[in-house]
């Protein structure tokens, strides 16, 4: 059977809420990836501290994502995608005030618990109300959309923010934002998906402190060494909890996460896909946002560019996307996507960070951006596509929380890389580099200490050396000692790209194998006949 929108009362609506609140979203989550140069010359932040401001607002974001998507099915999605926004008004806040970094991440994860809310609610408020399967393909298509201009013109208004002296006015146009969506949605109509769903306790307990535990030890490990007690103590409890939580969700009568999805072979492999490919494209981008930022020291404008590049083809690729999703097969739709991020990861990987020219970043960004465009509709087309309608809620949850947990693990797992290995190859050889340098001490003394501390981002940043006392004031810092650290920082980020291609391309065999023989719902009756399928695995 056959609907129109029009006969669908306040779908209109809805889908703009919808649209506007994960745009909202993206917008708040994207807004450091043009400051990272910014913060690091304001808050004097190491780099795993560099790193915390991206992580703090993505861990409580992937952590409560599926619990807020059950209290959405149990209570109404409507006031709770109110509330997400509010939230975000409260986070932004704190971070527009924010005087030193740590306060900065409180504001970072208030905004990170209103994200929560804001991905999985508002696609499961759209997919909850759509009249048919084909009307859910283009609103999916709509909804990656906004999400992906919410990416691309956040860094850019970071940027031009920054780039004017004022960086904290971006946060205030997140806050009228926050407000705006909290009027838009009050005409959408509201939704929800009770049956057989309630608060799972002890699942969201071990997913939150496990996932937190193995986060942490992932971007600590990068300043204090992965070998130090409490970075191994944090991953052991980490994995042991993250395996409680998939033995609770096995046993539990409501589970948090419905592993049983997984049973069917298309969601899981693009479920893995997912992780890794998001993992892969974040990655990049993070990586180019500290080359061109914290490390060249670039205009923080010219990076808001360089993501109008990686993002604005999700948004002008809408109606291909859309026409594609529900008339070429995910397998091929993934794999092309995942191939041209891999494209846009290896390509940087061969730059020197010793030549300044930003615009040769354009075309690999350009690359990342169509696959991305590419990948992130259909990822979610086909997760809620495979189950059925009544799962929406759990569904959507689902895929926000694996598409952000790739999107938290990449500039944490990779900052960690780049960052230990930039510090270990710059101190392997400062020795000499200081000698030949001219320092003396004390000043020879406190460089070196500096180097050990604050690693090669904070060598690369500071313009003196501070004096011991009063008596004897700040000298400059060497040349030799700068360069040292700028080509080490360099080395370990084309390494990073390197990486970063090499997992979306990884993401791209998976998609090319592990979909081989999927057959994908035509209409609404093959979405009841998932349901079926789905109620046999239990």
């Amino acid at each position: 059977m056959t609907q129109t929108l029009r006969r669908v009362p306040g779908y209109t609506a809805t889908v703009i809420a919808g649209s506007f609140a994960v745009l909202l979203a993206q917008v708040a989550y994207s807004l450091p990836g043009a400051l990272n140069g910014t913060f690091q010359q304001e808050f004097q932040a190491t780099g795993s501290e560099l790193t915390w401001i991206t992580a703090a607002f993505a861990i409580p974001m992937v952590v409560f994502e599926l619990t807020t998507g059950v209290i959405g099915d149990l209570f109404g999605r409507k006031r709770l995608l109110q509330a997400g926004a509010l939230l975000t008004v409260i986070g932004s806040l704190v971070a527009a005030l924010a005087g030193t970094v740590q306060v900065m991440w409180v504001g970072q994860i208030v905004a990170g618990l209103g994200a929560a809310v804001l991905y999985p609610i508002s696609l499961a408020m759209i997919a909850a109300l759509a009249p048919s399967h084909d009307a859910r393909a283009k609103a999916i298509a709509l909804w990656a959309g906004f999400l992906s201009i919410g990416a691309a013109i956040s860094p850019l208004l970071g940027g031009a923010f920054a780039a004017s002296g004022n960086w904290r006015g971006a946060y205030i146009v997140v806050i009228v934002a926050a407000l705006a969506s909290i009027l838009i949605t009050s005409r959408a109509t509201d939704s929800s998906a009770p049956e057989g769903r309630k608060l799972d306790v002890p699942g969201q307990v071990t997913l939150a402190v496990g996932l937190i535990a193995v986060l942490y030890a992932a971007t600590q490990g990068s300043d204090s060494g992965f070998l130090q007690p409490s970075v191994v103590a944090a991953f052991v409890v980490g994995v042991l909890l993250l395996i409680a939580f998939v033995v609770i969700e096995l046993r539990t009568e409501s589970p948090l996460l419905h592993l049983h999805l997984f049973a069917n072979r298309a969601y899981a492999v693009v479920a893995i896909a997912t992780v890794i490919g998001m993992f892969a494209f974040l990655a990049t981008a993070f990586s180019m946002s500290i080359w061109l930022g914290a490390i060249q020291h670039q205009n923080p404008l010219i990076i808001g560019v360089m993501f109008l590049f990686i993002q604005g083809p999700a948004f002008v690729l809408v109606p291909v996307v859309s026409h594609l999703i529900r008339n070429v097969p995910a397998r091929w739709i993934l794999t092309s996507g995942f191939v041209l991020m891999a494209a846009g990861g290896f390509w940087p990987s061969t730059f020197d960070v010793n030549d300044l020219g930003w615009t040769r970043f354009i075309a690999p960004m350009l690359l990342l951006g169509m696959g991305f465009a590419l990948t992130v509709g259909s990822i979610t087309a086909v997760a809620i596509n495979t189950v059925p309608v009544r799962l929406a809620g759990m569904a959507s949850a689902t895929t926000n929380l694996l598409r952000d947990l790739g999107f938290a693990l990449g500039p944490v797992l990779i900052g960690a890389v780049a960052f230990s290995k930039a510090n270990e190859w710059m101190l392997e050889k400062i020795g000499p580099v200081i000698g030949a340098s001219g320092l003396r001490p004390p000043f020879s003394d406190i460089a070196a200490g500096i180097a050990h501390q604050g690693g090669a981002m904070a060598i690369n940043s500071m313009p003196v050396v501070p004096g011991p006392g009063p008596d004897l004031p700040p000298v400059p810092m060497p040349a030799q000692l700068q360069q040292l650290a700028f080509e080490s920082l360099g080395d370990a980020f084309n390494t990073a790209f390197l990486l970063a291609g090499v997992c979306a391309l990884l993401a791209a065999a998976l998609t090319l194998f592990g979909l081989f023989g999927h057959h994908e719902p035509s209409s609404e009756v093959e979405s009841g006949e998932h349901d079926d399928e789905l109620a046999a695995t239990r």
